[in-house]
């Protein structure tokens, strides 16, 4: 088969946050990522993102930048590329055009014709801030509530969520908790029994990621099912992934493409964990790649609440073919995307 050869240019761009985005790891008003543009000979071009997550991605270097560069100068490539990098190639091609062959039913979501179910996300606050963030996700309609916790004492944390079990039962309310690796070993466990009265659905993250003695021990005693998250953070073999999982046996996998070597890899650790027991999360993309991972998650079936939320987050967000409406997530096919022709694109 002959070579083509498709141009690929990339920017950066800033995106801003309309409030501080707070987690135990710190707090956040800005956030860097990167576009990446592919043009066939032919013309066609797709655009992708290259969510680039400073201090989480694997490949958070200072030479990034060069790295990215470099991939564009081929992007058809066999080499393994870094795990954001992968992501915003395969969403770019996904985005372009097909002449060569039929191309893929869209799916109802695609279509508009179906919503992906969407957990609302509680950021980290003082106990008062946090406690209004609850009521807003409740008021438009959230049923699966997620709270980030570690960042402000426990015991303030305890009396949010013991406020809120008091309110709602576990039938009509799913409360899960991301902890962002802020329990350590000794303390965890003590933590997770102190939680387990309010009916969790599930913790995501309780220790740092890279422990896994401790993570399998903390998911083989904890009354409330450990998911993981940071863990899976980075490139690995299929046979890495198969015995992460054995070795930690934790009861759910949250996905983020663009951290744990991208479509492919995630798609991989769906069959190994199999299904009901993962879910899929942005992580702070803009619309450009929230777009890719609805895109790309809407061809599977799950009923599970997804962690997609995340489109409002930024005052400067991409203009796309995306709506929240209550608690799920739709794609408007008759909305534009905005036109990004004048950013300043490299080669």
């Amino acid at each position: 088969m002959a070579r083509v050869d498709y141009k690929a240019e990339w920017c950066r761009y800033t995106l801003d946050f309309n409030f501080e985005a707070r987690t135990s790891r710190g707090a956040m008003r800005h956030k860097d990522t990167y576009f990446i543009r592919i043009t066939a000979p032919d013309g066609r071009c797709g655009i992708g993102e290259v969510p680039l997550f400073r201090g989480l991605s694997q490949e958070d270097t200072p030479d990034f930048e060069n790295i990215l560069a470099d991939r564009c100068r081929d992007v058809t490539s066999a080499e393994p590329a870094p795990s954001s990098i992968a992501f915003g190639i395969h969403s770019a091609f996904d985005n372009m055009p097909h002449t060569d062959m039929p191309e893929r039913e869209p799916s109802d979501w695609e279509r508009g014709l179906r919503g992906i179910p969407v957990n609302g996300l509680v950021w980290m606050g003082d106990k008062r801030l946090m406690q209004t963030r609850i009521s807003q996700k409740l008021d438009q309609g959230f049923r699966v509530i997620k709270i980030k916790i570690g960042g402000i004492d426990f015991d303030d944390e305890l009396d949010l969520i013991a406020g809120l079990r008091q309110c709602f039962s576990r039938a009509d309310l799913e409360i899960r908790l991301d902890a962002n690796g802020a329990f350590t070993p000794e303390n965890a466990l003590e933590r997770l029994q102190r939680l387990a009265p309010f009916g969790i659905h599930s913790l995501e993250q309780p220790i740092r990621a890279g422990q896994t003695e401790a993570m399998a021990a903390i998911c083989d005693k904890s009354p409330i099912p450990v998911a993981l998250d940071e863990e899976l953070i980075g490139t690995r073999s299929i046979e890495e992934k198969a015995q992460l999982i054995d070795d930690i046996k934790p009861a759910y996998l949250v996905l983020k493409p663009s951290l744990c070597g991208g479509f492919a890899d995630a798609e991989q650790y769906m069959r190994l964990i199999g299904p009901g027991r993962w879910w899929v999360t942005s992580a702070l993309e803009s619309n450009v790649g929230l777009y890719a991972i609805a895109k790309w998650l809407s061809r599977f079936e799950t009923d599970m609440a997804q962690g997609l939320g995340t489109g409002l987050l930024y005052t400067n967000n991409i203009a796309a073919p995306l709506a929240m409406e209550g608690n799920r997530l739709w794609c408007k096919p008759d909305r534009p995307w905005q036109d990004l022709s004048s950013l300043p694109w490299h080669q």
